[in-house]
C-alpha cells in the first residue's frame, strides 16, 4: 500500500481539495482521471477502515466489509461535488455506510428473503440490543413491538426471518454427545413414495387405452378418494359390482407391472 494511505484525516482533507478539483477538469474515462481518482480512493480509505470498525461485531470477514466499503468509497468520490462546499468526510461515510450495509443485506443470506424483512431484522436486532442494555434482559415481542412501533405479528416475522441469515452445514454435529452423527442424519426422511413414480410414468399409457368408465372407476377410487359404496352410489351399481371392477382394473394394470 502507498504512503498516502498513512497519512492523517487532517492531511487527508487538505490533500483533497487539489485532486478533486484536478478530477473535476478531468475527462473521464482517461489515464489521467483514473489516476487521479486512484489517488483519491488509497488516500481516503481510512474513511473506510473508520466505517467498518462499526460492524466488526459480525461474522463477515473484515476483507469483505472494507471490500465493500471500498466500492462506497469510489461511488462517493464519483458522486461528490467539491463545489457545494461540503466536506468530502461528511458526503463519503453515509455512502460508504449504505454500501456495506447492502452488502450485509444482500450478500450474506443463507436463503433469500423479501428485503423489508432483511431491513426488519436490523431493525429489531438494533433495538434489541438497547432494549436489553436498558431492561438487563432480553426484551420480548411485545416490548420489540412498542420499542419500533410495529405490529407484533410484523415483529415475529422479522425475527423468523433471522433464522435465514446463516445456515449450518449439514456435516456439522447434529449431537454434543455422538461426535459421528451429523446434521444430515437427522433432517429428511426416506420418501418410499418415490419408488412409485417410475412406475406411475409407465402406467399412464395404459391407463389412458382403459374403456372410459374404467378410467373413471379409477379417478373416483384414487383421484377423488372415494370409498366403493359411494363409487357405486354414483355409478348405480352395487358395492360388491365396483369390488369385482376395481380388482379386474387393477390386475390388468399390474400385469404389466410385472415382469413376463
Amino acid at each position: 500500500m502507498s504512503d498516502l494511505a498513512k497519512v492523517t484525516p487532517s492531511d487527508a482533507r487538505a490533500l483533497s481539495k487539489p485532486l478533486f478539483a484536478r478530477l473535476d477538469a478531468l475527462r473521464e474515462g482517461t489515464a489521467e482521471y483514473s489516476y487521479v481518482r486512484n489517488t483519491l480512493v488509497e488516500l481516503n480509505m481510512t474513511l473506510v477502515y473508520f466505517v467498518a470498525r462499526r460492524f466488526r461485531s459480525r461474522t463477515e470477514s473484515v476483507e469483505d466489509v472494507v471490500q465493500a466499503g471500498s466500492i462506497g468509497l469510489i461511488k462517493a468520490i464519483n458522486r461528490f461535488d467539491p463545489a457545494r462546499g461540503v466536506e468530502f468526510a461528511s458526503f463519503a461515510v453515509p455512502t460508504i455506510t449504505g454500501e456495506i450495509k447492502r452488502f450485509f443485506r444482500d450478500a450474506t443470506w443463507a436463503v433469500r428473503v423479501p428485503r423489508r424483512l432483511q431491513e426488519l431484522r436490523l431493525t429489531l436486532q438494533n433495538a434489541g440490543t438497547d432494549l436489553e442494555r436498558e431492561l438487563g434482559r432480553p426484551p420480548t415481542v411485545a416490548e420489540l413491538a412498542a420499542y419500533v412501533k410495529r405490529d407484533p405479528e410484523d415483529v415475529l416475522e422479522g425475527l423468523e426471518a433471522a433464522n435465514s441469515y446463516c445456515a449450518a452445514s449439514l456435516d456439522a454435529s447434529g449431537d454434543e454427545t455422538e461426535r459421528d452423527d451429523i446434521l444430515a442424519d437427522q433432517v429428511g426422511f426416506e420418501d418410499h413414495d418415490l419408488e412409485l413414480v417410475e412406475e406411475l410414468t409407465a402406467l399412464q399409457p395404459i391407463i389412458a387405452r382403459l374403456p372410459e368408465r374404467d378410467r373413471m372407476i379409477l379417478g373416483m377410487r384414487f383421484g377423488r378418494e372415494m370409498t366403493q359404496y359411494e363409487i357405486g352410489a354414483e355409478l348405480g351399481i352395487s358395492q360388491m359390482h365396483v369390488s369385482r371392477l376395481l380388482t379386474r382394473i387393477l390386475n390388468r394394470l399390474r400385469s404389466h407391472l410385472t415382469p413376463q
